[in-house]
């Protein structure tokens, strides 16, 4: 009998099938040691040794990793078969020193996908445990635990906060600054003038809305009322004339298939998900769906920051293309995608497994969740394996003696990938009308002239989905993190919602200034993105990590010392509540104690 060890207990079902008789496939439920809370400065990392890290069994864990222990004494062979990334690595090394095995019995497969092909193919390619990611992984942990037992240390002394860390530090000011921006913003008023002729084709009559451009050489901004009177008293007076018709096509690319932060934008603009329930969806995906008499994987791994995409699968794609829509729906050759710099790079884009197993064919067994984020993430990837967008686009300058107006619209001439897929958002060419007919010469008769006043409009405050963009174009935290990040600054009081968008605290506003004052690298986007660079130096080897945390620890450990002599107390004000006291008529507040 052969082990086989993996993280979720939901996949041992799925890949126990596969395998068959001659294999116990077993769950760690993730991680099963921690770095100790106790010991030399009570948090598991000795200082004054090099950072040499101290780990304990986890203590829900001890009964599992009994079990994995007899089990592999059992075993003739033990397959650490966990999540294919440096968080599943370093579990796998975990298990590898519990179980205390024979290092020629054990040995590290890893797969993109859960089918049977993927696995035993993992099978038959087994490897060491790559050391450098696992060292990677536990100097992230490390730092991790040295700032955020640190400087939640300080904080908690000082103002009563839960925790502060490397990561989460940065997301919270990145809300902060947003909510000060808004703040300090200035409104701008302006105004747009639309004109609406009227056209009459055989017994119809059209109505074609133009925007005031300015005169026939430039381009005449309207900042207020007055100025667009003005203009108004004297278009009104005049004949308009069809000067100029510009027609183009225009191709449009389809997007790339899904990484962690883009399937998380996504899925939360068009089914309002948070990120840790479209990571949640996406882990069962993933692990295996029951489809009839046999469980799935249904998805590749997603949490991925790659656009690689397996050559398997564009063949399977563009020939379920070539069968469901004609040949005039795939490209001449199938469509690779780059993923930026920083991109780790270690498996594929999020993908279906098998294109074959379009949406529609599973309905009925998914729950809706499921299903809705199957077939986005299957309709996005198919989209990306098809042809072009064309569009006809029409412009065309309708102007007097004086002043030019002008008028835009298009249509689809070819629908391509949008035949699938259109984006979380409306685009204007969606939302643009198909112009009626004109020929250059033409006069048109005009109905109506229509003022708008607006003013100039704040950046939004984000959102769960554009602060994961946000993180991503910044290089702060990973796939992994996203998620988790936004759900702590939440649980810690730090920021608020309102409706979809994420607003700070007043302990977050004090949080993120006293980080600002004392501690400006922790904060800074530039050096944790660098700290991930860093990381990722140590993954490939060419970095030693504990250098890493030596360059990081020195300066820091002064920083800490001389800020915890220059912050006094801060005590926070009491937030006012919409609550009416019963007693005194006064409207009640919520206090701070000393748990938040």
């Amino acid at each position: 009998m052969k082990l086989l060890i993996v993280e979720s207990p939901a996949k041992c079902k799925t890949i126990g099938h596969y395998l068959g008789e001659g294999y116990l496939v077993e769950s760690s439920i993730g991680h099963i040691r921690d770095l100790k809370i106790k010991g030399k400065g009570g948090f598991g990392v000795d200082i004054q040794n090099n950072f040499q890290p101290e780990y304990e069994i986890l203590s829900d864990k001890k009964e599992i990793v009994e079990k994995l222990t007899a089990a592999a004494n059992l075993a003739e062979h033990v397959y650490l078969a966990t999540d294919p990334d440096r968080e599943g690595e370093a579990i796998s090394w975990h298990l590898s020193e519990v179980l205390n095995q024979p290092k020629e019995k054990v040995s590290r497969i890893v797969f993109n996908e859960i089918t049977k092909t993927a696995v035993l193919k993992a099978i038959s390619h087994d490897r060491d445990i790559d050391m450098d990611l696992v060292h990677s992984q536990e100097s992230r942990r490390i730092l991790d635990r040295i700032i955020g037992f640190r400087l939640s240390s300080l904080l908690q002394q000082k103002i009563g906060s839960k925790s502060a860390g490397r990561v989460q530090s940065v997301a919270l000011k990145l809300v902060v600054d947003r909510e000060k921006e808004i703040q300090a913003f200035d409104k701008v008023e302006f105004w747009d003038l639309s004109a609406i002729f009227s056209k009459k084709i055989g017994d119809n009559e059209y109505n074609l809305k133009a925007k005031f451009y300015g005169t026939n050489t430039e381009k005449i901004n309207l900042p207020n009322e007055e100025t667009t009177n003005e203009v108004i008293a004297k278009l009104d007076e005049n004949n308009y004339v069809v000067s100029n018709i510009t027609k183009k096509e225009r191709n449009r690319a389809s997007k790339p298939p899904f990484i962690t932060s883009t399937l998380q934008q996504d899925a939360s603009a068009k089914f309002n998900y948070n990120a840790k329930r479209v990571m949640s969806i996406a882990q069962k995906l993933y692990e295996g769906v029951e489809l009839g008499k046999e469980r799935v994987g249904l998805i590749t791994y997603m949490r991925t920051d790659s656009l690689r995409i397996a050559t398997v699968a564009q063949n399977e794609a563009r020939s379920y293309i070539s069968q469901k829509f004609g040949d005039k729906f795939i490209p001449s050759a199938p469509r690779q995608y780059k993923a930026k710099k920083s991109a780790q790079d270690a498996h594929e884009a999020i993908r279906p497994t098998y294109a074959a197993n379009s949406p529609e064919k599973y309905k009925d067994t998914f729950k809706p969740d499921q299903f809705k984020l199957y077939r986005l993430i299957w309709q996005r990837f198919m989209a990306s394996q098809m042809s072009d967008a064309i569009m006809d686009t029409v412009s065309a300058e309708i102007t007097t003696d004086k002043y030019m107006l002008k008028a835009s619209g298009s249509t689809v001439k070819f629908a391509g990938f949008t035949t699938l897929y259109v984006e979380g958002k409306d685009t204007e060419e969606e939302k643009a009308k198909k112009l009626p007919v004109l020929t250059e010469g033409q006069e048109l008769k005009l109905s109506e002239l229509k003022p708008e006043q607006h003013f100039t409009q704040p950046p939004p405050r984000y959102t769960e989905a554009s602060i994961v963009k946000a993180m991503e174009e910044e290089g702060i935290g990973r796939p992994s993190t996203y998620a988790p990040t936004i759900a702590t600054i939440t649980a810690r009081g730090y920021v608020a919602r309102e409706k979809k968008t994420l607003f700070p605290t007043e302990l977050g506003y004090i949080v993120t200034d006293l980080m600002k004052e004392n501690f400006k690298d922790i904060v800074n986007t530039k050096f944790t993105a660098n700290m991930e660079d860093k990381i990722e130096d140590v993954a490939d080897g060419s970095t030693n990590w504990k250098e890493v945390i030596r360059d990081f620890y020195d300066p820091f450990e002064k920083t800490l010392k001389e800020a915890e002599e220059k912050i006094g107390d801060i005590e926070l004000k009491d937030e006012e509540s919409d609550v009416v006291c019963e007693k005194c008529g006064r409207k009640m507040v919520y206090k701070q104690g000393k748990f938040g």
